[in-house]
């Protein structure tokens, strides 16, 4: 891929996962753009894009939806619902979803980022998930997990994940990096 500055990276700016995509995206020369809210607390500064109520509203979805699809209840659905709403303008706003975290029996990913997953197969969205358990790459085809590495290669990608990335989610990002656009 050609110039790096015209690739945008949305994400949520959180520690783990989305803080490593911004750390990468930066050392590339990539543009970043991170979602958040006021009261939110995050790690990445870098181009860094305040939601306001009302931007939050168009992400709104009843938790009864989430929880069906997520196959999960939310006791906390108020302190949720503004992290759901985050999500929808990452994943609205990226192409290409690439995530760090767990992919679990019902095939949803654990927490907060199997929304943004679920977003992905939703809106019908080439996605990938590195499996922190089985230490892989897979890629949501044809209605399964098919193991699959990822390349960056359109002009906007959502790099997104857990917040307790471990040392392989780190390296599979790092890896992504290098096999997308060569050294830094």
């Amino acid at each position: 891929m050609g110039d790096l500055s015209q690739i945008t990276l949305y994400s949520g700016g959180h520690r783990g996962a989305e803080a490593e995509f911004g750390r990468l995206a930066e050392k590339w020369g990539i543009r970043e753009v991170n979602f958040s809210f006021e009261g939110h607390l995050i790690e990445r500064t870098r181009g860094v894009r305040m939601l306001s109520p009302e931007e939050l509203d168009r992400g709104d979805v009843s938790m009864e939806i989430v929880s069906a699809r997520m196959g999960r209840n939310y006791s906390k659905a108020d302190k949720i619902r503004k992290v759901i709403q985050l999500i929808f303008h990452m994943v609205n706003s990226g192409y290409h979803v690439i995530a760090i975290g767990w992919i679990q029996p019902d095939d949803t990913v654990k927490g907060g980022t199997g929304w943004g997953v679920e977003l992905a197969k939703l809106f019908n969205r080439p996605l990938h998930v590195y499996d922190q358990e089985r230490q892989g790459w897979f890629a949501w085809t044809d209605h399964r997990w098919v193991a699959s590495a990822p390349l960056i290669a359109d002009k906007s990608f959502v790099g997104t994940g857990t917040r307790n990335i471990t040392e392989g989610g780190r390296q599979a990002i790092g890896e992504l990096f290098q096999r997308s656009f060569g050294p830094a």
